[in-house]
């Protein structure tokens, strides 16, 4: 057990949910896991099974809470600076996980078993969650971002999806939906920075670069908000999105209603479509992301968990392979697919039989989600996130998008200036 004696008993105290998984298996070896999301635990309810059955000499035991997210991430980093306290496994959400690389890390490489299979996975997935390199975090998905088509207005409004392949398509295409349907061709989030992201991140530009040094005000990124204030105000194709971002129940209503002809978001927002949108089954599909010219990048990796082994786990050996069992395997990538609904970060399996097995997304988007995926494998950038990533969020989402998007009263340039001059005043 990586907590002893009464730290064991308070760190349940606050657990959202706890689950002991393979309680029924004697002489099992207890592990801890905590999480924030607690889908997470569907995904090691079947893992757990499957080592189990697997290593019949070696069976775990899994202790796994869920905790609010700034609560775990909070007390999980209380307990990794203090020494004590901390589970053997636990998942770290990604703007969070430079917390954990700040100077020697109190987690443990995973280098021997990442480097044997670097070449079958989206190798940026693994960057993320390194420093020196050694890889700690073990990627739940690859985030790829793709377009989501509302394929029944945009062949209303005569345009071949296929054919757009760049942003200057998309925008021609849009004027061609807006003339010919009652629909926009997108919306302009002004409450979530994610989407202006994936967009920054096709250009090989960021919020910091490789160096952590900010960012956001380069030219890629001015020029990329003055595009996305020109489709509202200029190419008139756009709107303000309903609720200020893509998860506001008010855009899943407008969206579910045909307001728009189309969404960039990664691949983990398919399970807001079908949970949420449920009357455009069969209308969407997925494809790449327009370029910014052609034969540029086509998709960004956005979002993420990396699930780490701490330092103070007295079975380093057992909770390290069952990690990579349950994670970088590829059984265990075909189930974050089959049990999570996400993209394996494990390329090589996309194109296995078992992915390709009938589900709830292939009935909501088509049987050519994977092959999107594949056109797009290697123009997927690691994204840089440092400890100041939330004081981005906090000054785009604040600031930025409402004095250029919403009241115009900046320009891109102007807006991202001064957003620059206050972060750069934090991270003093």
């Amino acid at each position: 057990m990586a907590c002893g004696g009464g730290e064991e008993e308070s760190s349940s105290e606050g657990a959202t949910e706890t689950e002991v998984i393979g309680d029924d298996v004697e002489d099992a070896t207890e592990l801890t896991y905590w999480t924030f999301v607690e889908l997470h635990m569907e995904f090691f309810k079947d893992a757990v099974p499957r080592w189990n059955a697997a290593n019949p000499d070696r069976p775990i035991k899994l202790v796994a809470e869920t905790y609010p997210y700034d609560q775990m991430h909070n007390n999980l980093l209380l307990a990794v600076q203090s020494g004590t306290g901390a589970p053997d496994i636990s998942d770290v959400e990604i703007s969070r996980f430079p917390n954990f690389l700040q100077g020697e890390p109190q987690l443990l490489p995973m280098n021997e078993y990442v480097e044997p299979e670097f070449d079958n996975f989206i190798t940026s997935r693994f960057e993320v969650y390194s420093k020196d390199g050694n890889y700690y975090g073990m990627p739940t998905h690859v985030g790829a971002s793709v377009m989501y088509y509302n394929k029944e207005i945009m062949d209303a409004a005569g345009v071949d999806i296929d054919s757009i392949v760049t942003w200057d398509d998309y925008v021609e295409a849009g004027k061609k939906v807006v003339a010919n349907t009652d629909s926009m061709m997108t919306t302009v989030a002004t409450a979530d920075y994610l989407p202006m992201w994936q967009m920054i991140s096709q250009r090989d530009s960021d919020w910091f670069d490789a160096d952590g040094n900010l960012t956001i005000n380069s030219q890629a990124n001015v020029d990329t908000l003055q595009f996305l204030q020109d489709m509202i105000y200029k190419d008139e194709i756009a709107e303000l999105t309903p609720g200020g971002e893509p998860h506001a129940e008010e855009f899943y209503a407008y969206m579910n209603d045909g307001g728009a002809a189309s969404i960039a978001m990664p691949m983990w927002y398919m399970g807001r479509f079908t949970d949420y949108m449920t009357d455009l089954e069969g209308k969407m599909v997925v494809r790449p992301l327009p370029a910014w010219e052609e034969g540029g990048k086509r998709s960004a990796g956005m979002g993420g968990t990396g699930t780490v082994v701490t330092n103070q786990t007295e079975h380093a050996k057992l909770a390290k392979e069952f990690l990579a069992f349950a994670k970088l395997s590829e059984e265990a990538n075909i189930k974050l697919w089959q049990v999570l609904g996400f993209d394996p970060p494990r390329w090589g399996v996309w194109e296995s039989e078992a992915v390709k097995e009938d589900n709830k997304f292939y009935q909501f988007f088509g049987t050519d989600i994977f092959d999107t995926l594949l056109e797009v494998k290697d123009e997927i950038n690691a994204v840089n996130i440092t400890e100041h990533t939330p004081d981005v969020a906090t000054e785009m989402n604040t600031n930025v998008f409402d004095s250029v998007l919403r009241q115009q009263t900046q320009t891109a340039e102007e807006a991202l200036n001064q957003a620059q001059e206050t972060v750069e005043t934090n991270m003093q």
